[in-house]
């Protein structure tokens, strides 16, 4: 088997989660008749310390309903220009919710509390309404970076004032949560609404949950509804999210210890600029332009080594580690990259 270091969209379910899908109960989710998402949901909502939840079939799926809810057409979206919402959901805020993005330059995926002040709009015919601010965390193309307590508090508070909302792409919530050691109700507190995946590291096959106020969430429902969210014995699936919660959060910390060392190996090889110190999580970023390889040349070689990976641009490199990938895998990785970059010549 290949040591997949892609994605943690990756994992498999875990023989206990596929036993749940076999046994599920289930009813016609539309009609609010699954016991497992029923359960699945009150769970969910309890753990984010939010009146509800709704499951929804992915996290695109999850921010677009949120975006779509929170907002009207010819609004205006304030987010980090490096954002998962505005760079890979293919434009669905402006294609499907109808609205404006103003996006903002971050720092480790954290927008400056300055600049979202000047991005909220006054009140003025020329210009769309501020209707959403969104927030990352844990920060993707950052390399997973966590987004502060501090920093989320300040924003929270700016949305207090000029009365804007916060919706948290959460994808990664719970990494967010386990690298800061503390409960993921201390994100949550500082956001409205908040998405979260059960089928990157959780494991679970498919699915993620979007969390709010009561009403907000009957409002999402029907938006889910509209762009054929609307399952029907979803338990098959909403059985492994329960086991994901109960069960898998806690292992995150074994895939943050992997990602370091694997980060701390691939700084000590000649031609890769990593920041190995700013590995929080379980995503890894580096480049290899010192090498005279281009990201391609580099994933095919890995390929050679039965390596998987993605690129992050030309020549950047993206890692990530899951519950599919051992110590010893991180091990073999390692000395997979050595012999490569010991075939290639290093630019100084």
């Amino acid at each position: 088997m290949p040591i997949d270091l892609r994605s943690d969209t990756v994992t498999k379910p875990t023989v206990k989660m596929r036993n749940a899908i076999r046994d599920a109960a289930v009813g016609d989710d539309v009609y609010g008749e699954d016991p497992t998402i029923n359960h699945l949901e009150q769970l969910a909502a309890k753990i984010v310390d939010k009146e509800a939840a709704l499951f929804v079939t992915s996290g695109t799926q999850g921010n677009q309903v949120a975006v779509l809810s929170h907002t009207q057409r010819g609004d205006e979206v304030i987010l980090e220009e490096h954002s998962h919402i505005f760079s890979y959901e293919t434009a669905g805020l402006s294609t499907i919710a109808g609205v404006q993005a103003r996006t903002i330059k971050g720092v480790n995926g954290q927008m400056p509390i300055s600049d979202i002040i000047s991005a909220i709009r006054e009140d003025d015919i020329h210009c769309p309404k501020t209707a959403l601010i969104c927030l990352e965390n844990t920060h993707g193309d950052s390399g997973g970076r966590i987004l502060p307590l501090h920093h989320m508090e300040e924003v929270y508070r700016v949305s207090r004032k000029y009365r804007v909302p916060v919706h948290l792409d959460g994808a990664r919530l719970f990494n967010a949560a386990v690298g800061l050691g503390v409960d993921p109700k201390e994100i949550t507190k500082y956001t409205d609404t908040v998405q979260f995946c059960l089928s990157k590291g959780l494991s679970a096959p498919m699915g993620s949950i979007l969390a709010g106020p009561k009403d907000f969430i009957e409002k999402a429902r029907k938006w889910r509804k509209m762009l054929g969210g609307g399952t029907r014995q979803a338990g098959i699936v909403g059985a492994a999210g329960i086991i994901a919660l109960e069960e898998i959060i806690g292992r995150l910390q074994e895939d943050h210890l992997h990602a370091k060392k694997l980060a701390e190996g691939l700084a000590r090889i000649n031609g890769i600029d990593i920041d190995a110190e700013g590995v929080e999580t379980n995503i890894i970023m580096f480049s290899i332009a010192r090498s005279g390889l281009d990201a391609d040349e580099f994933i095919k070689k890995l390929h050679g080594h039965e390596i998987l990976a993605n690129s992050a641009g030309p020549y950047r490199i993206r890692f990530v580690t899951h519950r599919g990938i051992a110590t010893e895998d991180i091990d073999t990785a390692i000395e997979a990259i050595k012999r490569i970059f010991a075939e290639v010549k290093v630019r100084v």
